[in-house]
């Protein structure tokens, strides 16, 4: 089965939907840094660079045909919570629409909308989605990286469209959670300077003081900055690390001969947090995410951007009959810790 990506990014989400059986013959981004990040792990994909419009349509590209499934990740910058939930502009607001004209020229059986959560508020969610239900039955799903094996709490919005039938339900695939530990390379891969350096922040020291305040000294934690946060601003590693962002937003702190130090996490680890490991291609072939154009923080916001592949693979094999248990590598499994079922996504999906 083929398919297509739009909004693609550096294409985190395409490498679960191929997990799942899809050939990813196309994709479109406008940031050229996530095209050839793109290019670069989907070598036989056609990859265009550019902003996609209300105009914009199949005709971008050159040799796409018939397409099974159809994924997209509308822009989702103005639709975040810190933004109040509202667009600041109109091209942002109408940003999901630009998927409209390749699905109505594409016809393909399934597609896959993926957002933030609060897009749900956006002003034209409604209108959007009765479109969509003129020749899809719908299924509209929250659902938490974390429930899928990936060893991070992100939390996203999936609208799933079958023209035949109604998308099963998405559940959990393991009851099983991964923690931030399970991220981390070795100590002393890289580099790290003590905390009381004499040139840290007042509010950097603020929040490694906070984080030994809770858990005493020589236990291991993170520090997080950016963004609103009333943990203190650190968490602890034996939980899934919070939403990675396009900003390098995450430092850890490490006990050596007694001594707290301080590093920022590194992209092979947030790599990692993203799902990006032991992964498959469309034959079933064991395959690289490779992530090799750009700066360090350019690498950062193409993992900050993207879909966490576990949850994507579990989203098409739902809808295709891929994906199934073995989403998780047996290499994987003893950093997994067990938790209880939660029905949380059940509770919360929407029929249409």
């Amino acid at each position: 089965m083929k398919g297509i990506d739009l909004f693609s990014g550096g294409g985190c989400g395409s490498a679960g939907a191929r997990h799942a059986g899809l050939d990813m013959v196309a994709a479109v981004d406008a940031w050229d840094i996530a095209a050839q990040t793109y290019k670069s792990n989907f070598k036989d994909a056609e990859v265009v660079t550019a902003r996609l419009t209300d105009r914009s349509g199949p005709e971008i590209f050159n040799r796409v045909g018939k397409v099974d499934v159809l994924i997209a990740s509308p822009e989702c910058t103005h639709h975040s919570i810190a933004r109040g939930n509202k667009p600041v502009d109109e091209e942002s607001r109408r940003s999901g629409w630009y998927v409209m004209n390749f699905i109505r020229k594409l016809d393909p059986r399934w597609i896959v909308l993926e957002n933030v959560t609060p897009m749900r508020h956006w002003p034209g969610f409604n209108e959007l989605i009765a479109e969509l239900k003129r020749s899809y039955k719908l299924r509209i799903e929250p659902l938490d990286a974390a429930d899928f094996g990936t060893p991070q709490n992100r939390r996203r919005l999936f609208i799933m469209g079958d023209k035949l039938a109604t998308p099963n339900l998405v559940k959990p695939i393991l009851r099983t959670e991964r923690d931030a530990t399970s991220i981390l390379d070795r100590v002393g891969t890289y580099p790290a300077e003590p905390v009381y350096n004499g040139r840290r922040a007042t509010s950097t020291i603020e929040r490694v003081e906070r984080g030994i305040a809770e858990l005493g000294r020589k236990k291991d934690f993170l520090i997080v900055y950016y963004g609103s946060d009333r943990a203190g601003g650190w968490q602890r590693l034996d939980r899934p690390l919070r939403t990675l962002t396009t900003l390098d937003r995450f430092g850890l702190v490490q006990w050596i001969d007694g001594e707290p130090t301080l590093r920022m996490l590194q992209v092979s680890e947030l790599k990692r947090a993203m799902g990006l490991t032991y992964l498959k291609d469309h034959l079933g072939e064991g395959v690289r995410f490779e992530l090799d154009h750009g700066t360090r923080r350019d690498k950062i916001k193409v993992l900050g951007n993207g879909v966490c592949a576990p949850v994507m693979r579990a989203v098409v094999g739902s809808l295709i009959g891929g994906g199934s248990s073995d989403i998780l590598s047996d290499e994987l499994r003893p950093a997994i810790r067990h938790k209880p079922h939660s029905s949380r996504n059940s509770k919360k999906s929407v029929r249409h």
